[in-house]
């Protein structure tokens, strides 16, 4: 298992409930969230930065 730092941009919601399920499912196509924070945010671009920590399978990596 190994633990990547990543970022990403995800479009802002009209509720923090479904901000919070999009940034989970965003967070999910790239490993396991073991922490993530939203750093920024964009009114302008309706976007908000996330930087996480996830975890990754190493056999899952070497399919890759």
């Amino acid at each position: 298992m190994t633990t990547h730092f990543i970022t990403a941009e995800i479009d802002l919601q009209e509720t923090p409930n479904r901000l919070h399920q999009a940034i989970e499912t965003e967070l999910q196509k790239r490993g396991e969230p073991l922490r993530w924070a939203i750093t920024n945010v964009d009114t302008e671009q309706q976007k908000a930065s996330i930087e996480a920590i996830v975890t990754k399978d190493s056999l899952v990596e070497a399919n890759c």
